[in-house]
């Protein structure tokens, strides 16, 4: 099996989730606040999928040793950079997460619970513990904790599968419709954060991504084997996020009719 050969499997998850319902009721700022305080889980595992594949295909031990792949060092590294400590709206360093939380600020999403959350997690040794005994939904629970038994494996191809294949491609086109409806001068920091996504994502990101997976595969079997299922499962965890997203906003709809 073959990057092209797992591509080709997963588009029937893929179209499921860009055929989903989600997208079509997201049509205020209230839903996007729905959408933002469950999404925002996924933004910092997406960032602890990022540190994990730097711990293992750079040096970040000491005493220090060239990488394996100078190649992917770089790729590795520079994402870092720019999602660590990319610059905001207003050129000020911070991390895409932070970033985020900005702009769920910014539109009246709360964080409390998010903030709350991040103060418990403490180890990497007691993360699963601590997000089943969290009082986060269950969808978001089961996407955590498919992230984190990712990581506990320690093999790099799984984790850069569920790192190029697990995340959405199209919430921030979405998002930008309902930004520039509302008027974009009114949400800056959504509407940059959302900007800078697309634009690292879709032109650098994506095509870096499959690549270093190819290098981390090469010519074994099992491990192309073992990307294609992580994969697999990494898109089912967001289409269940996404259902659980989507029955929120219904019921939300619900009360207040």
């Amino acid at each position: 099996m073959k990057i092209e050969e797992i591509e080709a499997s997963l588009l029937p998850l893929k179209e499921q989730l860009r055929k989903h319902e989600l997208y079509e009721r997201l049509n205020s700022l209230s839903d996007i606040k729905i959408f933002m305080e469950s999404h925002v889980y996924a933004v910092w595992d997406f960032m602890s999928l990022l540190k994990g594949l730097q711990i293992h295909l750079t040096c970040t031990s000491l005493p220090w040793l060239p990488a394996k792949n100078t190649n992917t060092a770089r790729f590795i590294n520079e994402i870092v950079l720019e999602e660590e400590s990319d610059r905001n709206e207003e050129g000020v360093f911070k991390s895409h997460f932070e970033m985020y939380l900005d702009a769920m600020e910014e539109v009246g999403a709360s964080t409390i619970k998010v903030d709350e959350f991040l103060a418990k997690i403490t180890v990497i040794d007691n993360v699963l513990q601590d997000i089943e005994h969290s009082e986060l939904n269950r969808a978001v629970k089961e996407f955590l904790r498919f992230t984190f038994e990712i990581l506990q494996t320690k093999a790099p191809h799984k984790i850069a599968a569920a790192f190029t294949f697990g995340r959405e491609e199209l919430i921030p086109d979405m998002f930008l419709k309902i930004i520039e409806q509302a008027g974009e001068e009114a949400y800056p920091k959504l509407g940059y954060y959302l900007k800078r996504h697309i634009e690292l994502d879709g032109d650098e990101h994506g095509p870096l991504s499959l690549k270093m997976i190819k290098e981390l595969c090469g010519s074994d079997n099992e491990k192309w084997r073992e990307v294609a299922e992580c994969s697999r499962k990494a898109l089912n965890k967001r289409i269940e996020l996404w259902d659980h997203i989507l029955f929120e906003i219904k019921e939300k709809a619900t009360v207040i009719a």
